[in-house]
């Protein structure tokens, strides 16, 4: 499943854009939606790559016992829609070079599992480097 958010990730930095890469697996393993990061290529700074997987999946009656998988540690607003949906559990490539709401969401009964998968990190590590005015600009700061 990672490989599949990871793919995503890395459309996204051949675009233009920020490398997070994320999929919405539904609950007996088909692919709902998948994503990724395009606050920069649509000029939309709702467009995260969660949100992009999200919206991909559609309407749906519920979202129980469906898993985010993302490459990174789903930042605030992404949480949010996380746990305002009912999504059961989150898988993460990894939260090194940045830590979301994934600690909140376990608190809060989702099942969170970090990889801390090398590819992830390095994805992230090296854009931060390449460009830390974009990345900064995505994390609010």
């Amino acid at each position: 499943m990672l490989a599949i958010a990871l793919a995503e990730a890395r459309a996204g930095l051949a675009s233009g854009g920020i490398p997070i890469g994320a999929a919405l697996v539904g609950p007996h393993g088909a692919v709902w939606g998948r994503g990724h990061n395009r606050r920069v290529q649509d000029g939309d700074p709702s467009a995260h790559g969660e949100t992009s997987a999200f919206r991909a999946a559609g309407r749906r009656r519920s979202y129980r016992g469906t898993t985010m998988v993302t490459t990174l540690s789903p930042c605030w607003y992404c949480s949010g829609l996380i746990r305002q949906f009912g999504i059961t559990s989150v898988l993460i490539g990894e939260a090194t070079t940045f830590s979301g709401g994934h600690d909140w969401l376990a608190e809060h009964g989702v099942a969170v599992t970090v990889l801390d998968d090398p590819e992830c990190v390095a994805l992230m590590t090296d854009f931060i480097a390449t460009r830390p005015d974009l990345w900064f600009e995505d994390i609010g700061e």
